[in-house]
């Protein structure tokens, strides 16, 4: 899985289809992703602590690639302590769109949100070899 769609933060040029280390991390904007490869499935995790699953829309778009979207907004009429001197996490917003792999099924997406990690599941479409016929063949 690729991330697309250019970003100011993006790179133009992606080193290798999974394994990117493209991201200058102290500056990103951007919550942190894990793609991780099984035989069956792919999965994708994303670092989203303090969001709940309301925050997030996942889908497919239509060219086919994952799509996910985060928005937190933090109410102002919140009762607070005292006033804010300096306030960066009242507004969180995020979209990313993934590349998804040839073999992966786009009718099998499941994602969850648990602990402060949104996590895809992507099931890859089962190649079906053909069955090896084994014929007797008679002598005579």
């Amino acid at each position: 899985m690729l991330p697309a769609r250019h970003n100011n933060w993006m790179p133009d040029i992606f080193n290798d289809f999974f394994d990117n280390n493209w991201m200058d991390r102290p500056k990103a904007t951007a919550p942190a992703i894990n793609v991780i490869e099984t035989p069956d499935a792919y999965e994708l995790e994303l670092a989203a602590p303090g969001m709940t699953r309301e925050d997030f829309h996942v889908h497919l778009d239509e060219e086919g690639d994952l799509v996910i979207n985060m928005e937190k907004k933090m109410d102002n009429k919140e009762q607070h302590k005292g006033h804010y001197l300096r306030r960066e996490f009242s507004y969180t917003k995020f979209q990313q769109t993934m590349l998804l792999p040839e073999d992966a099924n786009r009718e099998a997406i499941a994602a969850r949100v648990e602990n402060g990690v949104l996590t895809v599941n992507i099931a890859k479409i089962k190649k079906v070899e053909p069955e090896k016929v084994r014929k007797q063949i008679e002598v005579q």
